[in-house]
């Protein structure tokens, strides 16, 4: 049947010439973005899986930044802990002087005084070992734990190390003195458990720094690594929407001519009426 009210080839060709468009849009935003899959509408399941990948990537930056900041932590406790070190062994000296029976008063007071002056620099040393309010050697904390994974079910503890005076690494008293031959001689082996114990202490300090390093490189490569599948899943082939972007330039021309010709193909019914 011939009829001008209904146009089946107009109708297909507009309908080709429609789908062509929706996907010239749909390459359009690919190129535009990047992305394959944008949001839940272009691939659901794909969608929910990248985002939830997305939210662990950032929940490794909270991870990272917990053991950077613990690692600092212990970095100051070292640097403490190393100048208490070399304190200690200052006051070996001055015991092992003193212990001279040989020194007249003024020496061994003199000798007292630098004492007393460097012992108490230890307890001023440990007091200033804090960073961002945590000190790891002054007795106010027996341990630390940094976050270790994105769920937060998993910490790496860092012991304290108490190193005040009296205690059970340095175990000089915090009234130790040099007033006597007898007394400094008494000090060498005291000083000598101390300067050993904050060795092993530094040791145990250092050991659990290098674990957090550590700790701290593998969660960037598997943020990195996160991040990478994250890519694979919903990054679009740019080369490959690109050629498909002319191809489709193309179709829609000749689908804009198909419709111009079938919406033109009924002209001859006219002839019936001359």
């Amino acid at each position: 049947m011939n009829s001008i009210n209904t146009n089946i080839g107009a109708m297909i060709a507009l309908q080709n010439l429609n789908a062509i468009n929706a996907e010239l849009q749909t390459t359009q935003n690919r190129i535009s973005t990047g992305l394959k899959v944008a949001s839940a509408k272009d691939d659901g399941a794909t969608w929910a899986i990248a985002q939830q990948q997305r939210s662990t990537v950032s929940s490794l930056d909270a991870v990272k930044q917990s053991l950077s900041r613990n690692s600092s932590v212990i970095d100051v406790a070292l640097t403490a802990g190393e100048s208490v070190s070399d304190l200690l062994t200052q006051l070996r000296e001055r015991a092992l002087e003193a212990s001279d029976t040989s020194l007249d008063s003024t020496a061994r007071s003199a000798l007292n005084d630098d004492f007393i002056a460097i012992r108490n620099q230890i307890t001023k040393t440990l007091a200033n070992a804090g960073f961002n309010g945590i000190n790891l050697l002054n007795g106010s904390k027996s341990s630390i734990a940094a976050l270790a994974n994105a769920e937060g079910t998993s910490r790496l503890t860092v012991d304290a190390q108490n190193m005040s005076l009296g205690g059970t690494i340095i175990t000089l008293s915090a009234s130790a003195a040099l007033s006597t031959a007898t007394a400094a001689a008494s000090l060498l082996s005291t000083l000598d458990d101390s300067i050993n114990n904050v060795s092993i202490a530094l040791g145990r300090l250092g050991t659990s720094s290098k674990s957090l390093d550590t700790h701290l490189t593998f969660i960037g490569k598997l943020q990195d690594t996160i991040t990478a599948g994250i890519g694979n899943l919903v990054d679009a082939d740019l080369a490959k929407e690109s050629a498909r972007l002319q191809a489709l330039q193309v179709r829609q021309q000749l689908a804009i001519q198909m419709l111009s010709i079938t919406t033109q193909s009924q002209s001859w019914v006219l002839s019936l009426f001359r």
